[in-house]
């Protein structure tokens, strides 16, 4: 039978459960028509290079699909009937990958990182927070930050 990667992208108002079993019933479809799908994952709420029927994110799932053209066609005509799913693109490779996809390999390695407290902000801050290269008394400034006057109706 012919391998296909089949990519589609959810409304943003629907839950993570709901793109799950969204995908689980296009996979009983497959199964219906007498495919299989090796491989389900879910990449997560993303943002959107443009908006797509108002939406500027969307729930990317992706379907590694070994099933015969017509159970495909039918998987198609569905999701362009589905409201729920906003763009959708099925692709026929020579063979599929094993592993986790691209995608999920640069979560993992970007989730990996330590980004230390709070992105590197405050890393010169002493005790209470303040940089300290200030000094305490603030030159000419009183004790709420007021400028103090010595007197100016002497000098005019």
């Amino acid at each position: 039978m012919p391998l296909y990667e089949t990519v589609l992208i959810a409304r943003q108002d629907i839950s993570a459960s709901q793109v799950e079993q969204l995908a689980d019933e296009l996979a009983n479809i497959l199964g219906q028509g007498g495919g299989s799908v090796s491989k389900k994952e879910y990449w997560g709420l993303r943002n959107l290079s443009y908006r797509i029927k108002k939406n500027r994110k969307g729930h990317y799932v992706l379907l590694n699909v070994d099933a015969p053209a017509p159970a495909v066609h039918e998987m198609e005509r569905l999701m362009r009937l589905n409201e729920d799913i906003l763009r959708h693109m099925v692709v026929r490779v020579e063979e599929l990958e094993e592993g986790p996809s691209a995608i999920l390999q640069t979560r993992n390695e970007r989730g990996d990182r330590d980004r230390g407290p709070r992105g590197g902000r405050g890393r010169d801050r002493g005790e209470r927070g303040d940089r300290g290269d200030r000094g305490g008394d603030r030159g000419d400034r009183g004790e709420r930050g007021e400028r103090r006057t010595e007197n100016r109706a002497e000098g005019a």
